[in-house]
């Protein structure tokens, strides 16, 4: 069933937090800046099972606990349409994502964070969805800050999904899927916060998020 963010606020005790949080107009906090209330690990995706993931300076904090095992972190709230803003900070060399209308087992649209070489910020993956390939963002280097925090805000609406991405207030992505990929043709599911596992990432490596709001449309 799915939980409006006001509820869901009510529910964490985020109403101070509301106030205080860096986030646009419209958006409501479904991360408290505390601890991992209302966000539960995946123990079914085949990133892995990392315990690694904290809460630090009012960010969440993931990274690999062991060489190779990864994981992602999931809202226990499920949306459908609706627009994301976090603030991402990784270190370069790890690869992640935000994982959109995410099932249990990590089935999603995912917006990349590929922070390593050669890697694309912004752009779409089809995480375990069949027939999609991955489609880069366009011009996300000329607006990224190396040394500080970035804004990402991500709309996706529609069965068979258009999704779009702002990095730093820039549109960096425009994707509108021809049919919808997610199984059994749904239209909500978590959000998820993704620390690659495999090589693409190194124990000791981590990416960082905070200020995470939600605006159903």
């Amino acid at each position: 069933m799915r939980t409006g963010p006001l509820i869901l606020a009510v529910a964490l005790g985020l109403a101070q937090v509301v106030a205080l949080a860096e986030v646009p107009d419209g958006f409501l906090p479904i991360f408290n800046g505390r601890n991992l209330a209302g966000w539960h690990t995946s123990l079914t995706n085949h990133h892995g099972d990392t315990r690694e993931w904290r809460v630090f300076e009012q960010a969440v904090i993931g990274k690999q606990d062991r060489a190779g095992n990864g994981g992602i972190l999931l809202s226990d709230a499920s949306y459908g349409d609706f627009e994301v803003y976090m603030e991402i900070r990784p270190d370069f060399g790890c690869d992640g994502g935000v994982f959109l209308r995410s099932s249990a087992s990590g089935q999603a649209y995912q917006v990349m964070l590929d922070y390593l070489e050669g890697g694309n910020v912004g752009g779409i993956h089809g995480e375990r969805l069949e027939g999609l390939s991955t489609q880069p963002s366009d011009g996300w280097e000329e607006v990224w800050d190396r040394e500080g925090w970035n804004a990402l805000r991500v709309r996706i609406r529609g069965a068979n999904p258009r999704i779009e991405v702002w990095l730093n207030e820039t549109l960096i992505t425009d994707f509108e899927d021809s049919e919808n990929r997610l199984p059994a043709g749904a239209t909500e599911g978590s959000i998820a916060l993704q620390v690659h596992g495999g090589d693409r990432c190194k124990p000791g490596l981590e990416h960082r998020f905070r200020n995470i709001a939600v605006r159903q449309l």
